[in-house]
């Protein structure tokens, strides 16, 4: 909880009822590995905060996984058209590693934006910034070749590819998994 209050009071100024009010609504999870949180089909009732592990979401289309989020710590994820619309998702969220996590259910959400000041702003930032990465990635896939995207993946998320296994990485990244094991040769680190 400390660690999701902390990644909030970095981004905007809370008082303490708010904070008495973050850890009312959220609660707090271990999670094994290779647990899944959300299957396609079901709405997702909640938002997540992730403290310690790794999540990917994703997709299956047509019989193939395809990876569309691989969640480190300190990020929030959720299926957020399921979420937001109380629709059945097409997301399917599952642990990597064992995971601890807050999560806040769709009513309690709604309280917090109902009764605090920060809560709406806040969430507003947070969209704003993973729809920001969303085109970002979309712009790497139209710029970038395979290798390049790899490499950038690396930089900027190293315990990722350190810790996600090789089919995870290439799904998530747009290519076969046997491509991604030739551009890992031909690097030297």
């Amino acid at each position: 909880m400390d660690c999701l209050i902390d990644y909030i009071k970095s981004r905007t100024n809370i008082e303490q009822n708010d904070i008495d009010l973050i850890k009312k609504y959220f609660v707090y999870e271990e999670i094994p590995a290779q647990t899944s949180l959300l299957k396609a089909g079901k709405v997702e009732r909640y938002v997540y905060f992730l403290s310690h592990g790794i999540v990917k979401g994703y997709q299956n289309i047509d019989g193939k996984i395809v990876v569309q989020h691989l969640v480190a710590e300190h990020d929030f994820f959720t299926s957020l058209d399921s979420f937001m619309t109380e629709t059945p998702s097409l997301d399917y969220f599952e642990t990597i590693t064992n995971c601890k996590l807050v999560k806040i259910s769709k009513p309690d959400f709604d309280i917090l934006q109902n009764e605090t000041e920060f809560w709406s702003a806040f969430v507003k930032e947070i969209t704003n910034e993973h729809l920001s990465c969303k085109l970002q990635r979309v712009k790497d896939f139209q710029i970038l070749t395979a290798k390049e995207r790899y490499l950038k993946f690396v930089n900027q998320h190293p315990k990722l590819a350190l810790n996600v296994s090789i089919d995870n990485i290439a799904s998530f990244l747009g290519m076969e998994p046997q491509s991604l094991s030739r551009i890992r040769k031909q690097i030297a680190f």
